[in-house]
């Protein structure tokens, strides 16, 4: 039985009094925040710097360009950047719901760009859609007890609303950057 707060003490209402999490769960989201922001920053460190294979700004500016955007190498920039910082941001647990959003913009640009023709890789767009996901519950979840976002006083307690309006951003920005393809 719950006891009831008495005349001078207020009942306790913060988000940290609701269901106690899995005991394992801040150690399976910090394993899911490692493999997808180290995933991530691995891809646009491949758009930066040609790393891992990666064609660099001039080659990556030349596909954005040839996939119908504006300014191809400013766009490669945008991405490289976005999968980069978005990447290690997730994998470090820092401003988590803005480095999910990073993540989940980008993403869309990327099924976009390969089109709904097939579902399955090496043609089809699951591999893009899970990252997307698996983005987005992030930012809905948030990053578990093992993140530096424990120690901003914003972000310590997470809450749904801001996981949820860093989607939103994501989604309206990948929107904006759509429209300005050709």
């Amino acid at each position: 039985m719950t006891p009831t707060p008495t005349a001078t003490q207020a009942p306790d209402r913060s988000p940290t009094t609701a269901a106690p999490a899995h005991p394992y769960a801040g150690s399976g989201l910090l394993i899911l925040r490692l493999v997808l922001g180290l995933t991530m920053a691995a891809h646009g460190s491949q758009k930066l710097f040609g790393w891992f294979g990666g064609g660099g700004i001039s080659g990556t500016g030349k596909f954005f360009t040839a996939s119908g955007y504006p300014a191809g190498n400013t766009m490669a920039v945008v991405a490289g950047l976005s999968e980069t910082l978005g990447g290690l941001g997730l994998a470090a647990g820092l401003l988590t719901p803005l480095a999910a959003a990073a993540i989940v913009g980008t993403m869309i640009n990327a099924i976009a760009v390969k089109g709904t023709g097939s579902f399955f890789a090496p043609a089809g767009i699951e591999y893009e859609l899970l990252l997307t996901a698996a983005a987005a519950a992030l930012a809905l979840t948030g990053p578990g007890r093992f993140a530096l976002d424990r120690f901003l006083p914003v972000l310590r307690d997470h809450r749904p609303a801001f996981g949820a309006l860093a989607v939103v951003l994501g989604v309206v920005l990948a929107g904006a950057v759509l429209l300005a393809r050709s």
